[in-house]
């Protein structure tokens, strides 16, 4: 269990703070304060602090900043506190005291603890910028001055849509790249012939650029989807507070904080329409995380094609060629395993298993608010981070480096049964159907059967099985002056 995720012992001294439970020693050393304290002892759960997602961190201090400098432009915030706050959320955005968001990333209390977490070192870091103490809270307080006119119900999901746009933005670009390695790949096998299959049976030839060509256009599609996704909560909720209604902010806050959002993020944010219906609405998330997981489930099939086409290398299919990247046996020694596609398999599984928790979360949600966003936040921010690295690797580790097996696949097509489906047009289902047994039975060639029996010229044959013929669509041959030469012969 992580140590950030435990209340720390008193170190090098402490100081004490009071909340409406009590009393209690909050080590020097710490910024945060007595209710990230007690939460640090309530939810050891994961292991995982709120540090362990930088972007949702800064999306934290964002938000206090905007809120911080919206309360100013209004009145209701003093200059001096106001830029002290504003200082030190530029700070936590620029990287600095992220370890001090020490909560655990599933807690109880829709993120109360988060947002407390945020307050707090926000708080303590503003009063050293103003010459105080950590912890003199009647100079500047976590809840009075930082979280002025806000509600964890507000803060919470807007920072988790924050940092979902930056996250996404990122998973977005690295899909790009997959997509182009796999265009390149296209481009590279585009005469490379081979014999298409369906329920893995020969199916019709085809080449092994369209089959590469195939899975870049199926990630590119993905990489679409998701930014559609991502519009979706570009909506936040900031200046609803405690359950939508606005209680106890100004008049012109909620349009004020998100102009202010929009200028410090660039993100092109908007406030809800109806403030109650977007506190309690968890489906934009819903909708983002069945994204996730079709991008994750489609990866995961090319992944599969990946493991099955370069399986072997005597006993399978050894059409291409993964790159060997770690010895594969400690027990069968030059095995090489296609382990890169093994791990997006793995990521894949574990996004639907996260959509699966996002879903009963979402529909857990209970009157004017749902108590269960900080499980919707980790799973998604999970998702996209692992989805992330998974497929920088798949691009890195994995597509660059494959190769075909150019002797393999050509044979596979001159011995296949299935070029047979090319003479249907000429020869009849029927004839097509019985040429196809006997070739199989007898292992002869369709072209010497369909010759032997005087169906067709060999020269007719030869034209209609040429690869670029193969691979699209085309009119049909004009075969009437071999069909008389063969009845002629007859």
């Amino acid at each position: 269990m992580s140590e950030h995720n435990t209340f720390d012992a008193p170190r090098a001294g402490s100081r004490t703070e009071v909340d409406g439970l009590g009393s209690r020693e909050v080590p020097i050393d710490r910024y945060y304060g007595i209710q990230t304290a007690r939460a640090l002892e309530n939810f050891p759960i994961t292991g995982i602090p709120l540090s362990a997602y930088p972007e949702f961190v800064n999306a934290l201090a964002v938000v206090k900043q905007s809120a911080a400098e919206s309360n100013c432009e209004l009145g209701l915030l003093d200059d001096r506190r106001a830029q002290a706050i504003s200082e030190a959320c530029s700070e936590i955005r620029a990287g600095r005291w992220h370890e001090h968001f020490a909560v655990d990333v599933i807690q109880g209390g829709a993120g109360t603890s988060s947002n407390m977490n945020a307050n707090e070192v926000v708080a303590n870091r503003a009063l050293e910028l103003l010459g105080f103490q950590r912890g003199d809270y009647t100079e500047l307080h976590p809840l009075e001055h930082v979280n002025l006119g806000q509600s964890t119900n507000d803060v919470y999901p807007t920072a988790i849509k924050i940092a979902l746009q930056v996250y996404l933005t990122r998973l977005h670009t690295t899909l790009l790249d997959v997509a182009d390695g796999f265009a390149l790949k296209a481009e590279e096998f585009r005469d490379i012939l081979k014999m298409g299959r369906t329920q893995l049976q020969d199916a019709v030839p085809m080449t092994l650029g369209q089959e590469f060509g195939t899975y870049a256009v199926m990630v590119r599609e993905d990489a679409d989807r998701l930014l559609e996704a991502a519009q979706l909560v570009s909506e936040i909720n900031l200046g609803g507070t405690a359950i939508g209604t606005g209680l106890n902010t100004h008049p012109r806050y909620a349009g004020l904080v998100c102009q202010r959002l929009r200028a410090l993020t660039g993100l092109e944010l908007s406030t809800a329409t109806d403030l109650v219906e977007a506190t309690q609405d968890v489906g934009a998330f819903v909708q983002l995380s069945g994204v996730l997981k079709r991008t994750a489930l489609k990866l995961s099939k090319i992944c599969n094609d990946l493991r099955l086409l370069s399986s072997g290398p005597r006993a399978g299919l050894n059409e291409i060629n993964l790159p060997a990247v770690q010895a594969g046996s400690s027990i069968m020694p030059g095995k090489v395993n296609p382990v890169i596609p093994e791990a997006v398999n793995q990521v894949a599984f574990e996004v639907v298993g996260n959509d699966v928790t996002i879903s009963l979360a979402a529909e857990g949600g209970q009157l004017q608010l749902n108590a269960f966003e900080p499980i919707i936040a980790h799973s998604l921010f999970t998702s996209i981070d692992h989805l992330d690295n998974v497929c920088r690797t798949l691009v890195d580790r994995c597509v660059v480096g494959i190769t075909a097996n150019e002797e393999t696949l050509r044979d596979s097509v001159a011995n296949s049964i299935g070029v047979i489906t090319a003479l249907n047009p000429y020869i009849g289902y029927a004839a097509s159907a019985r040429i196809a047994k006997q070739a199989l039975a007898s292992g002869s060639s369709i072209l010497d059967l369909v010759v032997s029996e005087g169906l067709l010229t060999r020269g007719d044959v030869a034209e209609m099985l040429r690869p670029e013929a193969l691979i699209t669509p085309r009119d049909l041959i004009d075969i009437t002056s071999s069909t008389q030469e063969l009845e002629n012969k007859s």
